[in-house]
């Protein structure tokens, strides 16, 4: 029996529709950041980027456990003497719900190369409504 390379030639992009409306954020984002990356393909290879496209939807009504939505920071730094910016969970939900399911996936994939690749191929909207409605092959809508 041999053992067969993938090559990039044969990857082959599904998407996937995910409605994040009363889910855990740390749940959906390990399911998120699997189809990505293509570990749920049979294929799958460290080195390739064999993962699929991720439409996720109602971003706004994720929900968390624990007291996260007031104790959780989202912290970054301009770099500038006086840069230091925090902003918590609850407060970015309501200014960008999008950020907080990107940034937790951001977190779940590989730091290397083929982290950016990755991430373009997720597509968060805060609503029911995206424009992505014709790649979904079982799209009832």
């Amino acid at each position: 029996m041999k053992t067969t390379a993938t090559k990039a030639s044969e990857i082959k992009r599904e998407w996937h529709l995910i409605d994040a409306n009363g889910q855990v954020l740390g749940r959906i984002s390990t399911q998120i950041a699997i189809l990505l990356m293509g570990k749920n393909k049979p294929n799958w290879a460290p080195y390739l980027d064999g993962g699929d496209y991720v439409v996720v939807v109602n971003a706004a009504d994720l929900k968390v456990t624990g007291r996260k939505m007031k104790q959780k920071l989202y912290r970054r730094h301009s770099g500038y003497p006086g840069g230091f910016k925090e902003v918590r969970l609850d407060r970015q939900m309501v200014k960008d719900p999008t950020k907080v399911i990107t940034h937790a996936v951001s977190g779940m994939l590989p730091k290397n190369k083929l982290r950016s690749q990755r991430l373009a191929r997720l597509k968060v909207f805060s609503a029911d409504k995206h424009s992505y409605k014709d790649k979904f092959k079982n799209s009832k809508d």
